[in-house]
Parts: structure tokens; sequence; C-alpha cells
């Protein structure tokens, strides 16, 4: 059995602690440092409720060590509550069971055990303020960009897992830093599996504790219409990288958030209705010229837990590259692409079984990533400005 054992938050300061407990008895740990906000009159039964949606989802970083079906919870769930967070462990974790070679049987399935709760009418008597969670990718910035342009008050927030953040958020505003500190300790100590979580929601989780500490009345992510194609299925459970940012995933936590937390406080997306082709576009043609140089799609370079990623960078050898250069190409000159990846990704042959995944050409599976959906890159690729070479396949 997987235990969660309790959550609690330091109201002195703003520090969140997690425990869980795994198969072997071992007790995992997280600290998440909230930045503090002007004021401390929020609202602590709101606080908890959000407390206990993050208590739930990042437990999926221990989880995956040592994976059950049978999970132990502080509290009661009903229906709806015990299908969502099945979902997240189930769907969410969908690319980590494929790795592990586990079916949905084998992963975690939550009960319901108390009658439906009544949607909440709590309300956090919110500022009419914005928390814009920037990354420092052409996504996250052009959602920030559209934010600023609508001239409503924000706050700009980063999730770190090592005090880190990118510098170019400094320069759109000092940011609201949230600071996980991942039990690497025990993880080391339990071994067992190792794989892809749904950080999207565990990263929206964490924004709206940070929300309601500065009476935010929205968080702002910057996602398109992503996860569409999944990669592969095991028996009826879709594989896909991107559960966490479909629009059911965003659904799902949206209906959650307004049911259980706060009415007032939503999460959502203004480019939602865009596919990554439509934002690369829009990227090209508002933010290129602004954040060349400063800004990166890349996971590899930047964002693993103990990378320093002050400055951006692209390390120009994964999917994540591949797939940027191709969004790009129809609508940035070669020259410009040139100076950032120093040299023509198509012309790389150590590219071109990635280039298979992201075109689907040969049967080579679609890598596990943030990506385009294969006809969007098809297009791009068909539509590339000239000076870009030819791609041996």
């Amino acid at each position: 059995m997987f235990t969660f054992l309790d959550y609690n938050f330091n109201r002195d300061n703003y520090e969140a602690t997690f425990r869980y407990q795994g198969k072997d008895n071992i007790i995992f740990s997280e600290k998440v440092k909230f930045s503090h906000p002007d004021f401390t009159n929020y609202n602590e039964k709101i606080l908890d409720r959000a407390l206990f949606l993050a208590f739930i989802i990042l437990g999926t970083s221990y989880y995956k060590a040592e994976p059950t079906t049978e999970v132990k919870l502080p509290k009661d769930l009903d229906e709806a509550e015990a299908t969502f967070f099945s979902k997240i462990y189930q769907e969410g974790l969908s690319q980590y069971a494929f790795e592990n070679h586990l079916t949905r049987a084998n992963l975690a399935h939550f009960k319901a055990n108390k009658p439906l709760e009544n949607s909440t009418t709590n309300t956090v008597n919110t500022s009419d303020k914005t928390l814009c969670m920037v990354s420092g990718g052409k996504d996250s910035l052009l959602s920030f960009e559209k934010v600023k342009a609508s001239g409503v008050d924000y706050e700009v927030s980063y999730i770190s897992a090592n005090g880190a953040y990118p510098s170019i958020l400094d320069e759109l505003k000092t940011p609201l830093i949230i600071n996980r500190t991942i039990d690497k300790e025990n993880l080391k100590k339990a071994g067992g599996l190792n794989g892809h979580v749904p950080v999207t929601l565990i990263n929206e989780a964490l924004s709206l504790i940070q929300a309601i500490l500065i009476k935010a009345n929205h968080i702002e992510f910057g996602i398109g219409r992503e996860g569409l194609e999944p990669h592969a299925w095991i028996d009826d459970l879709p594989v896909n990288h991107q559960w966490s940012k479909t629009e059911e995933a965003q659904k799902l936590i949206k209906n959650y958030i307004k049911a259980y937390v706060a009415k007032d406080i939503t999460v959502g997306s203004n480019l939602e209705n865009l596919t990554e082709l439509e934002i690369a576009k829009e990227f090209a043609l508002k933010c290129w010229d602004k954040y060349e140089g400063k800004f990166s799609s890349c996971n590899v370079a930047n964002y693993k837990q103990d990378e320093n990623n002050k400055t951006l960078k692209w390390c120009g050898k994964c999917a994540k590259c591949a797939n940027s250069y191709l969004l790009f190409c129809p609508f940035v000159p070669y020259e410009k692409q040139l100076k950032i990846f120093g040299r023509d990704l198509f012309e790389d042959p150590e590219l071109t079984e990635i280039f298979k995944g992201l075109l689907g050409i040969d049967g080579v599976m679609k890598p596990f990533e943030c990506i385009a959906s294969i006809d969007e890159l098809r297009w791009a690729y068909e539509h590339k400005l000239p000076g870009y070479g030819e791609l041996e396949v």
C-alpha cells in the first residue's frame, strides 16, 4: 500500500510539507517554499483545500518508486474526487507505465467512501490579479505578453527545484519563486522504478496555493491545444506524455478547483484555442525579436532538477529542439535560427531518427516530449522558408 500520510503549512515562513509512505515503509517528505505575500489575511479553509489537492498530485513523484493499486488517504473521498485522482495516477502516469511495462491494472485506484460533495460556495474575495506562470519557453512568454497587453494587474511566478530560475523573468517582473525540495535521498534509498509524472498538474496545484496567498483570481499557464495524439496504447490506456496538458485534464482540474477549493479562482490559458503551429507563428511575428537569444523550449539543457538555468540554452540534439526548429522554419528566416542552433538541424544525421518520429515516417514512435502533431510538423516542413536544407528521409 502507498500511504498519503499528512501535510502541513508553516504560517511563519510559508513552507508546506507533504509526507508519504511507500510499500517498503520508507517515508518521503517534500518541502515547498512559497513566496511571501504582502499580507497574511488569506482564507485558511481554502488554503487547506488547495494544499490537499497538491498533496495528492505531488504524490506521483514518490508513488512511482513503488507502484501499487492500493492507496490510503487521511480523509475520505467522494466519487468525483476518486475518479479525478485515479485518472491522474493512470492517464497521468501512462508514459511511466509504458516504459516500465505496467498496465492500468497495476496503477493506483482511488475509492470513494463518502457521498458526493456539493460544489463549494467558498470564495477568496480575490483581487483582480493574474498569476502568470512563466518558464522562459515560447508558449509561456507569448502567454505573458497577451496578459501584459490586456492591462490587468499581474505577478510572474516560476517553480524551481533548486532555487534557480531563468534571468529572462527579471525582465518581465520580479518573479515569485515557488521552490520544491524533492526528497531525492529517500527516492534513492527506495530504488525502484522511475519515469515521467504529470508535471503540468503538479505545477498548477502549487501555483494555486501561491495564488491564494496573494489573492489572485486567475492563474495563467501557456498551454495550447496539445496532447491530441497518443504515442501508443496499453490495452485501454492511451500513452500520452502530454496528458496533463490535454483539454480533458485541464477541464478536470478547473472543475475540481471550482467544486472543492474556491469558485472565484480560475486556472487556464489564453493560448488554449491555438495549435502549436499557430503559437509558433504568433511568437515569430510578435516576440522573436524581443526574446531572440534569451528564450528556450529545450528541456535537456535547462529544466533538469539540478540544472542552473539562469541563462537559457538549446542543446540542439533532442526532440524538443527538433520540434521547435520545425515549427519555426515556415516563419523564422534560416539565418535567425542559425544564430540559435549554430547549424541546420535538417542536415544533422544524428537527428534523422528524431525527425522521423516527429514526422511519422518509417514507423518510428513519436518522441515522449511536449511536441506538435505530426500533421502540423509535416505542414511546417513543407512550407519552410528558403535557405533551410533537406531531411535525408
